[in-house]
């Protein structure tokens, strides 16, 4: 695809909409492509809804280290129904995005960046900005996995105004007790010497494989890999960098959104008892914690992907209170 004429920063919206799903009754998903600004860097956004965006709920998926935000959120596996999360909360009456953070799929890669967890808390800065003047809404659903949660609570912590409710799946705090942090520490010197590293098919299996190989179709995992790869042959280092030497680097006490935490079963990255402590120190009163059975680190991709949509869904659903206790 050409991709548009770079326009000066602080620009107003590029936007072009196609079909992305073939309709299902009336519920006939719609996909646009936006494009918006950091600064001189070009970032990609993807919208997708049904009928219209006019008065619904805003979700803002955030990706992973080693994926763009489409693979991530947007899949395509024949015979799996509802393999794109943004598909299946779309027709129930969400407004879906998903942003590539800088040096990730149609993002831009150009500068000399290893694309950290800070600078991606700059990314969805700009894309929240970009949201704002384009659908004129101020506060979103906000759900971030692996050190997209990191991302996204990072730019929880800088703008709580504009987060309605944060889910993090495969969050880690301080990386206490994670086993596949401990071995990713050992290539920490080979991580700070380049600006990115390559992946391939075999390093996509790797991810499920490590921690418990049963917890999704290989089937899936190809298609994965199909359109990770199909994007980039290269990941930035920056999150790896921040996951292996400087957690933590959220404050939970600065989290005063009402806040989901998810963990798979199997999960190597995010351990328990870490989890469990960050958890204790969230200060709002409306808040959760979800263990999901069956499930490693790439919620979506499991075999109980519908396991993780449905806790999803009824967080960011769920009522408001009437009732909030005392005034001080």
């Amino acid at each position: 695809m050409t991709r548009p004429t770079t326009a000066t920063a602080g620009a107003g919206p590029e936007v072009g909409r196609r079909d992305a799903t073939e309709p299902t009754g009336d519920e006939r998903v719609e996909g646009s492509e936006h494009w918006t600004h950091k600064g001189q860097v070009r970032l990609f956004l993807w919208e997708k809804f049904v009928g219209s965006h006019e008065g619904k709920p805003l979700l803002l998926f955030v990706h992973g280290s080693s994926m763009a935000s489409q693979p991530t959120f947007d899949l395509t596996v024949p015979g799996r129904p509802d393999s794109s999360v943004m598909d299946w909360f779309a027709r129930r009456g969400f407004v879906c995005w998903c942003v590539d953070m800088e040096g990730y799929g149609r993002s831009d890669k150009w500068r000399d960046t290893h694309a950290d967890i800070a600078n991606g808390a700059d990314d969805l800065t700009a894309a929240t900005d970009y949201i704002l003047r384009t659908r004129d809404v101020r506060r979103s659903m906000i759900y971030g996995i692996s050190s997209g949660a990191l991302r996204a609570a990072l730019f929880a912590q800088r703008h709580p105004e504009r987060v309605r409710r944060l889910a993090l799946d495969a969050f880690v705090w301080t990386g206490a007790g994670a086993p596949t942090l401990e071995q990713r520490r050992k290539k920490l010197p080979e991580f700070l010497a380049a600006r990115r590293r390559p992946i391939d098919r075999a390093f996509v299996h790797s991810i499920f494989e490590r921690d418990h190989p049963d917890t999704a179709d290989r089937r899936v995992v190809d298609a994965f890999a199909d359109a990770i790869l199909a994007l980039d042959d290269s990941m930035p280092n920056g999150t790896y960098i921040d996951m292996c030497s400087k957690l933590p680097l959220v404050d939970p006490v600065r989290l005063t959104m009402p806040t989901l935490i998810m963990r798979g079963q199997y999960d190597g990255i995010s351990a328990l008892d870490d989890l469990i402590e960050f958890f204790k120190r969230l200060p709002h009163p409306d808040k959760q914690f979800s263990i999901m059975a069956g499930i490693s680190h790439a919620s979506f991709q499991q075999k109980n992907y519908l396991i993780a949509y449905h806790i999803l869904h009824a967080y960011f659903t769920q009522p408001e209170p009437q009732y909030v206790g005392p005034a001080d």
